[in-house]
């Protein structure tokens, strides 16, 4: 999608509000992505909420550090840290948004998260016209932040989500999924390529003494739950007793603004943690230091979504505390201690995470997160109509009155690029194959390309006559996985019939030796059918071949069938060659079921049973083996993909 002709000549006007420390450390990646991009982008930055409050560590400043110019700083926050004062500080922070939103008046508004401030500026921007891109939508935690978030991302017009199942959520509440991109988390873009800095022994004794080793400590951060205040105090009490008794040297973060963190803080000074010789108590720590601090530490706990989300990016081990990211996904270096009546449930899960190490995990991100919002918003056609479309599903009792769509019946074409036939079918929403195309396919690639358009121009003609809408054209022959089409880097992934299963092995027509298609395909049996009707090999009782009649592989079906020796051991050396590239699937992927399909899959459904139960590993041997009872399994499966992504998304 372009950005329509007016603008093209125009910067692109963004505006980044930021709320506190944690936000920031999201959105700093994406500041500094835009500014070095300012032949295409206008940056405008916003400061409100707690960045601006001296007992939260006065965090505008890092802002500054970092050379951005703020263009405004809105005082949002109303103090007393209870229920009353965060509805206070969204109405404040409503107030005074629009004046600074109409003078700055940019195309798109940046938002993070799930904070309360957030959605004091998503409201405000929805109300006065202003494109929203939400960061981290469609998450889940389990509190009352999942409320906000999912407020937001209803507020927002465009969505740049970490994880796959983020994207589906978004889509499953009627987000448009053409204005949501899969990108990562914008931090992992810079933790996976800073955490392992030379300097990281200093940063460490900086904060924590010059005594202090790396894997010998702890990081504690622990927020309150807002939807139970008085449970998250005492599990904060448990931690704080829990980390005394296990007397290791414990860098602990003040809680964040929300209600109950005042308490929070008094039962920090009852133990006397700032001044415990263990304990070093911080309002703020820069967040390229702090990635050190979480890298090397020796464990993470508390509730705070670094734990569950950037921690595992380094494999630090972590203790997440009581309810706040119930529904967050996690890798494995996270210990759950959902609820505990006294500290030893917690100083037990100390002594089973503190001084591992995980595999490090990617959930959140692979480090590419920034240039692809960047792109994406690049990508933002201002000329399209403000008013969001919401992707509804279909209602029984809702009945369309488009004629169009009363006369015409959603299809889609589905291509089977084989290696003798090219195939190619129109096939309707219930399953049922309208209309099929069956042509030779021709040796070279240009001529089958060739072919394959002048088949799917023929069957769209017909559609038309079949009163069949043509959604979209699936071609047979992929990975797909959640429903989604694997596509490679090079939009090549997948090519299952090139594995090579021996060194050997005889010539494939992709020029390699010992592919799976050199052994067992339609060609490949024709070309064996034809070598042994030249040795005089292949007929035996009950068979012949007309002098007209071209030698294929049916002939070596029926040979065998026949009794045949020779053919025997050939369509078992195809079914044994079928059955090793199953198996190196089955160790790549771990499917719990294999079906085979086409005239040859009766044959080879014993020799690839019989190959996976000697060479597959142990938790593989299991894999149920079958013949497909559906006609046109291929053409089916690729018309399937079509009518999914189609109708899940567009109604």
């Amino acid at each position: 999608m372009e950005r329509s002709e007016k603008r093209l000549n125009e910067r692109l006007r963004v505006c980044v509000a930021t709320c506190n420390r944690a936000d920031y450390s999201k959105l700093a990646p994406i500041m500094f992505g835009i500014k070095s991009h300012a032949e295409i982008f206008d940056l405008e930055v916003v400061v409100l909420g707690s960045h601006l409050i001296d007992d939260y560590g006065n965090t505008f400043r890092m802002i500054k550090q970092d050379e951005f110019d703020i263009h405004a700083k809105l005082h949002t926050i109303v103090r007393g840290e209870d229920e009353a004062a965060m509805v206070e500080s969204v109405g404040l922070a409503l107030v005074k948004l629009p004046d600074v939103l109409q003078r700055l008046a940019p195309d798109i508004l940046l938002v993070h998260g799930d904070r309360f401030d957030a959605l004091a500026l998503a409201t405000a921007a929805a109300l006065m016209n202003i494109r929203i891109l939400h960061l981290e939508g469609g998450e889940v935690s389990g509190t009352i932040d999942d409320s906000i978030r999912h407020a937001i991302s209803k507020l927002a017009h465009y969505h740049a989500v970490c994880t796959r199942s983020a994207e589906r959520h978004l889509i499953s509440m009627c987000e448009d999924h053409s204005h949501i991109i899969l990108a990562g988390c914008p931090s992992y873009d810079k933790l996976l390529s800073a955490h392992q800095r030379d300097d990281y022994t200093d940063i460490i004794n900086s904060w924590l003494g010059d005594d202090v080793k790396e894997q010998s400590y702890i990081v504690a951060l622990q927020h309150p739950v807002t939807t139970d205040i008085q449970n998250s105090i005492k599990i904060y009490e448990l931690m704080l007793d829990a980390l005394i008794s296990f007397n290791k040297r414990t860098l602990i973060l003040f809680p964040n603004i929300d209600a109950g963190s005042k308490e929070m803080v008094r039962v920090m000074r009852r133990k006397g943690i700032e001044q415990h010789p263990n304990f070093r108590a911080v309002k703020h720590v820069p967040f390229d230091q702090f990635i050190q601090l979480v890298s090397h530490a020796g464990c993470m706990i508390g509730n705070s979504s670094c734990g569950v989300r950037e921690a595992g990016a380094f494999g630090t081990p972590v203790i997440n505390l009581g309810t706040r990211q119930t529904g967050r996904e996690t890798g494995e270096n996270v210990l759950h201690v959902r609820d505990a009546d006294t500290h030893n449930k917690i100083y037990h899960a100390l002594e089973l995470q503190f001084g591992k190490r995980y595999p490090c995990s990617k959930i959140y991100g692979d480090g590419n997160a920034v240039q692809r919002i960047l792109k994406f918003m690049q990508s933002i056609d201002l000329s399209e109509p403000l008013q969001k479309k919401f992707c509804f599903p279909p209602v029984k009792e809702c009945i369309s009155q488009d004629i169009d769509h009363i006369l015409e019946t959603q299809s889609a074409l589905a291509v089977d690029l084989g290696g003798t036939n090219l195939r190619v079918a129109i096939v309707c929403m219930k399953g049922k194959v309208v209309k099929k195309y069956m042509q030779l396919n021709p040796k070279t690639f240009e001529e089958r390309i060739e072919l394959m358009l002048t088949m799917c121009k023929q069957a769209m003609a017909d559609a038309v006559h079949l009163n069949c809408r043509i959604l979209g054209v699936g071609i047979g022959g992929g990975i797909i996985q959640h429903n989604e089409l694997i596509h490679g880097s090079t939009f090549c992934a997948a090519e299952l019939g090139h594995i090579v299963v021996s060194l050997e092995g005889p010539e494939c027509m992709c020029g390699s030796h010992g592919c799976i298609e050199a052994y067992s395909s339609g060609l490949a049996l024709q070309r064996e059918a034809k070598r042994l009707h030249d040795e005089d090999l292949l007929l035996v009782e009950g068979m012949s071949v007309n002098n007209k009649e071209q030698v294929n592989a049916t002939h070596l079906l029926n040979a065998a069938r026949l009794g045949n020796s020779k053919a025997e051991s050939i369509l078992h050396t195809a079914g044994t060659a079928l059955g090793l590239g199953i198996v190196n699937i089955l160790h790549m992927i771990n499917p719990s079921l294999v079906i085979l399909s086409g005239v040859l899959a009766e044959h080879y459904e014993n020799p690839v049973r019989q190959v996976i139960s000697q060479r597959a590993l142990l938790s593989a041997q299991g894999t149920k083996v079958m013949v497909s009872e559906l006609e046109d399994p291929a053409l089916l499966g690729a018309a399937s993909m079509v009518l999914d992504y189609t109708t899940r998304r567009t109604y």
